[in-house]
């Protein structure tokens, strides 16, 4: 089905291009949305009558959107979790978990406008891109730990899934007297 876009869509095209997409996701997501219209000549008259209008909009959504973003770029959001000695969480955190910490930090937004590929299942410093706008985007820090204690030593650059810290060891290099590279190959001629 050919579509006229009303707005700029990711991977599909910018306002008032003509594009041809699924069936299925023009009846179901575009059209209902009010993100597209149908391409016929009724609604191409529509469009080019409504297209000052429709990118004053969109110019004015753009600034309300990079207004927020620039409030909103490289902040740290602290999750806490239970998990397990290794770092493996015994749920995930979901875009819907991240819209709620960001949401109680005071920014308005919605799960749609959170991209996460796969839902975090580890502790530890994850990198989440946030759409505010087709346009604007931002990058902010989610730190997963088992609680704020662990949260702060992970922000200082400690590793907390590391075998030293599940089990509180300090790893030393081997000196040159415990470990001897004779004493090695005699012990692998013997066996």
């Amino acid at each position: 089905m050919d579509v006229i876009l009303l707005e700029r869509i990711a991977r599909l095209g910018q306002m008032g291009e003509i594009v041809k997409v699924k069936d299925g996701f023009a009846r179901n997501f575009l059209l209902p949305q009010g993100k597209a219209l149908r391409a016929n000549e009724a609604n191409k008259k529509k469009f080019e009558g409504q297209r000052a209008q429709l990118e004053a909009q969109n110019l004015e959504r753009k600034s309300e959107a990079q207004a927020v973003a620039d409030q909103l770029n490289g902040q740290s959001f602290i999750v806490v979790r239970s998990a397990g000695e290794t770092g493996q969480l015994y749920g995930s955190v979901s875009t819907r978990d991240i819209a709620e910490i960001v949401a109680a930090g005071g920014f308005n937004l919605h799960r749609n406008q959170i991209e996460l590929n796969q839902p975090i299942k580890t502790i530890g410093l994850h990198e989440v891109v946030i759409s505010l706008h087709p346009e604007v985007e931002v990058t902010v820090s989610v730190n997963v730990a088992r609680s704020a204690e662990e949260a702060e030593r992970q922000m200082q650059g400690e590793d907390l899934t590391s075998i030293e810290a599940i089990y509180g060891i300090e790893e030393a290099p081997l000196s040159d007297e415990e470990f001897d590279d004779e004493d090695f190959a005699e012990e692998e001629e013997q066996a």
